[in-house]
């Protein structure tokens, strides 16, 4: 039987859409969704047989029950769920909407762990599965502007941790993904943020606004090649806990890690000085 595949946020254009149409081109069910239909219909159409195209609100609990159970009622199982569906909220910290930042943490993890809820008990009955979690190199690093979206970022990092312990010895796999800069919508339509009104953040946040945003569409990763890559991966002897996509994530990951190393060595003697 053949795997079926469950991919939040598919909308044309972005990596969601790129994964699904990998995963159709080989031969897999998808289940492909996004809030709007009319966002999916062109990459399920050449696939009558293999994929199912449903609009899907990840912060709706009624949403998502109505998903899977239509995932499971045309493929009679869910063997990967791919959280892909997620925005950017820019803001300073002090200027935040606490509305505006409640609604992009309901999208970008509480979302993402409602669906995890809901596919885990058919995976563990069948002693296997995997859940990929699209985060961001933004959980290793970020800047003005992007604190709390880098929090959200971090959270469904350090929790898929937790729950790749909790789920190994049951044959489930956990996979975060940290893609770089890639040519999607991810600096436009995905793009929100709070009314700016401290001017002592011009120089800061304010340059990162989605007002001041702009999409020259020239950044150097293909949403169409990133399906292959996951599935690459996914499929490995030994998958990666850690998937960075793009050379710029590498690049950026790599320089993080090291600068952190290098501070953790350069006061480690300091730090040791608490203990008894």
């Amino acid at each position: 039987m053949s795997k079926t595949w469950l991919i939040t946020g598919c909308s044309e254009g972005g990596i969601g859409a790129g994964i699904a149409r990998a995963v159709l081109r080989r031969g897999y069910n998808a289940v492909v969704t996004a809030r709007s239909l009319s966002k999916v219909e062109s990459i399920v159409r050449d696939y009558p047989d293999t994929a199912l195209a449903l609009a899907l609100d990840v912060t709706d609990g009624a949403s998502i029950r109505a998903a899977v159970e239509a995932a499971t009622a045309r493929f009679g199982a869910i063997d990967v769920l791919v959280n892909n569906a997620g925005y950017c909220y820019r803001s300073s910290v002090e200027e935040a909407d606490r509305a505006g930042v409640d609604r992009m943490f309901e999208t970008n993890f509480f979302g993402p762990v409602a669906l995890i809820q809901a596919v885990l008990p058919g995976m563990r009955e069948r002693r296997g599965g995997a859940i990929v979690n699209v985060s961001s190199i933004g959980a290793v690093r970020t800047g003005a502007a992007s604190g709390y979206y880098a929090a959200t970022k971090a959270a469904i990092e350090l929790m898929s941790e937790g729950l790749a312990a909790e789920v190994k010895p049951l044959g489930i796999r956990v996979m975060i993904v940290e893609p770089g800069a890639f040519r999607t919508h991810f600096y436009d339509s995905s793009l929100k943020g709070a009314a700016m009104t401290i001017g002592d953040y011009a120089d800061t946040a304010w340059k990162r606004s989605p007002e001041n945003a702009a999409n020259p569409m020239n950044q150097p990763g293909d949403p169409e090649k990133a399906g292959d890559v996951l599935i690459d991966a996914l499929e490995s002897e030994n998958p990666p806990m850690r998937l960075l996509l793009g050379s710029d994530a590498v690049r950026a990951v790599r320089g993080t890690l090291e600068a952190r190393i290098r501070e953790l060595d350069a006061w480690a003697d300091s730090s040791a000085r608490t203990d008894f």
